[in-house]
């Protein structure tokens, strides 16, 4: 076995990050019934910490030729509009798909561009707060999704599986995190949420090239698990009403074992079905996201214009969350669009009557932005004080046929002891394969990059007794993902 590369980490713990709730003042009796409600039963007597998602179009963010203009004032707008909704993950659909060498000339953003808008953007907003997942663009698209996450309160160990919708169109990737329990140290146990980021083809003749897409989606995903966990499925549907077969696949599937659920209709009960915001817009005029602009030349000519006329993005919520079956649960009446007064049909954003939905520097940074509002729901993260998350029902992905990586078997010979054992099939000798192990708070605590010999991999073990995450990947691609325990 060559190593490449080796790195093993010291301890470098996260600064605390975690807010809680004021403990209500109500009897103690009542208190356990409502902990033992929402916690399936636990005696969880701790207050949640709360995950604020959103999904935003931002209309060619990055391009080497934007309509807009300059990157630097549209960093300035992020920076602004991500101050104001503090959120904690953020979808952003639409962007330049970036560069992964100078000859990507298919790509339409520079190399880095998602360090860019940590540095320029993010930083800016939440020093420290924000890290991104590995973005793909298998498809050769020239926008793509890029998803940040706030790396205090979340750890991320990869992409689950990635659709290829064909040439030309995104890549709909489904990316893992766990959530930084503070009991983590003493339970050695938390839980997961996926994320899966969309932008689908639009057009009003679009419908069932839409419905293509989201059907491969969720093929993919029961590729990879027996039914879904705590997952969010959100971005830009171009869904025009809720009988176009995205919207039927997502929240009501043949199988309900994946089955999405759209908060405003379930659980909020705000809406009722069957809902049409394309040929009824005036009926659902504080959920509309786009378009932020009337004009077709102001603030520039890209997108659509018309001000606000339909709602396309959506943050659709599984099973799990909705009833928080493992300590993740929906934030109820939490859905909402930011800027969206519910007086912008047929308005831009910042038209009268006067939008104090936000502060003015806001509603003008979305003005210039995008033509799309920001979605966003809050999220509760339940601390697990008893070790007893419900088991994940994601298939294990070296087992999945079209998983997104390199197709071969590795085993990883677990318990860990001082050494760690990696056994790869042949087909992966002589490739160079990047190794990424953390602990469950998501301290780096070994990056190295290798190549098998004779199908092993053989790594001295410093880890001191815990739970851990190896990821391994091959040019870019997941080949495993495997939780590890030291004895």
């Amino acid at each position: 076995m060559k190593v490449i590369n080796r790195q093993q980490a010291n301890y470098c713990p996260y600064p605390p990050a975690f807010k809680y709730f004021m403990m209500m003042k109500i009897p103690l009796i009542l208190f356990c019934f409502v902990s033992m409600a929402f916690l399936g039963g636990s005696q969880v007597y701790a207050q949640p910490d709360t995950l604020r998602v959103m999904a935003y179009n931002v209309l060619g963010y990055g391009q080497f030729n934007p309509c807009q203009g300059p990157d630097s004032k549209y960093n300035a707008y992020l920076d602004t509009i991500v101050q104001f909704a503090n959120p904690d993950i953020i979808g952003l659909e639409k962007m330049g798909s970036i560069q992964t060498s100078p000859t990507d000339f298919a790509y339409d953003a520079p190399i880095g561009f998602q360090d860019s808008i940590l540095q320029y953007a993010l930083n800016l907003a939440f020093p420290g707060r924000f890290n991104y997942c590995m973005n793909t663009n298998f498809s050769g698209s020239n926008t793509e999704c890029l998803v940040f996450y706030n790396q205090h309160k979340l750890g991320y160990l990869g992409i689950v599986c990635a659709y290829n919708s064909g040439a030309g169109n995104e890549d709909f990737d489904t990316y893992k995190f766990y959530y930084l329990d503070p009991n983590l140290p003493t339970t050695h146990d938390t839980t997961f949420l996926y994320v899966t980021d969309n932008h689908d083809i639009s057009g009003s003749s679009n419908q069932a090239l839409r419905g293509a897409q989201i059907a491969g989606e969720m093929t993919d995903i029961k590729n990879h698990f027996t039914h879904l966990a705590n997952m969010i499925n959100m971005g830009d549907f171009n869904v025009r009403n809720t009988s176009e077969p995205v919207y039927q696949t997502l929240t009501n599937p043949a199988d309900t074992n994946f089955r999405y659920y759209d908060p405003p209709f379930n659980p909020d009960h705000n809406l009722s079905y069957p809902a049409d915001w394309d040929g009824n817009p005036g009926a659902f005029t504080s959920y509309l996201t786009t378009s932020t602009r009337v004009s077709a030349t102001l603030p520039n000519a890209c997108g659509t214009s018309g001000g606000g006329k339909n709602w396309y993005d959506h943050i659709f919520l599984s099973p799990w969350i909705i009833n928080n079956a493992n300590y993740i649960s929906y934030s109820s009446h939490s859905y909402r669009t930011i800027g969206n007064d519910g007086h912008r049909l047929s308005r831009s954003v910042n038209d009268l009557p006067a939008n104090t939905s936000a502060p003015t520097s806001v509603i003008n940074s979305l003005f210039q932005m995008s033509n799309k509002y920001p979605v966003m729901v809050d999220l509760l993260l339940w601390p697990n004080t008893t070790g007893t998350s419900l088991p994940d029902p994601e298939i294990v992905p070296s087992a999945v046929a079209g998983n997104i990586g390199v197709e071969e078997h590795i085993v990883v010979v677990n318990p860990v002891g001082s050494e760690l054992i990696i056994n790869c099939s042949s087909g992966l000798n002589s490739k160079t394969l990047s190794l990424i192990c953390t602990d469950m708070l998501g301290r780096l605590m070994i990056r190295e990059q290798v190549q098998p010999d004779n199908g092993l991999i053989h790594i001295p073990c410093k880890l001191v007794q815990g739970i851990y995450f190896l990821n391994v990947s091959e040019a870019g691609k997941v080949v495993s993902q495997t939780v590890l325990r030291k004895e």
